[in-house]
């Protein structure tokens, strides 16, 4: 591990069960969860209500930790993202001007593509109702539409996890 950063991600459902997904503006433009990098001195779950404000404009109940997804790879910095379920309380800024992503609902079941592997796992677990999932994903293999082989899942099995400050 040559160094650790944390990150947040919210599942955010609606009152019909859709999934709040964010496009990236540039690069791979894949979907994924509203969230981004938890700052010095702040606990993950802060992280997660800011950055879904910064991202969507409204406020979310938080429910519970879907799970941390730890990000790995050669040359990159490991990433622990620890994945929040929220619902909505209100609309989100779909597609509002100045936004850093492009917003949308989707059904679980019918998710857009290209989508970031790490989300879709995470989306599966929250749909299952799964929590307290602890998953490790490689980056230096991760592919654009993994299966369950692409990942080491550690679930029930006893996980030291570090994370940063």
């Amino acid at each position: 591990m040559n160094s650790l950063t944390s990150a947040v991600g919210a599942i955010v459902t609606d009152d019909a069960g859709r999934v709040l997904l964010c496009q990236q503006s540039q690069g791979h433009r894949r979907w994924g969860l509203p969230g981004g990098k938890v700052r010095e001195n702040e606990s993950p779950i802060h992280a997660a209500v800011r950055d879904i404000r910064e991202e969507t404009g409204m406020d979310v109940k938080m429910i519970d930790l879907v799970g941390l997804y730890e990000l790995c790879g050669q040359g990159l910095p490991d990433l622990v993202v620890h994945v929040f379920r929220c619902h909505a309380n209100g609309e989100a800024l779909v597609n509002a001007p100045g936004r850093i992503c492009r917003l949308s609902w989707h059904d679980p079941q019918d998710l857009p593509q290209p989508m970031t592997p790490t989300t879709r796992m995470a989306i599966a677990d929250a749909v299952a109702g799964r929590s307290g999932v602890v998953c490790r994903v490689d980056r230096d293999t991760e592919p654009d539409y993994p299966d369950a082989a692409d990942t080491v899942d550690v679930r029930g099995q006893d996980v030291v996890v570090g994370l940063a400050g």
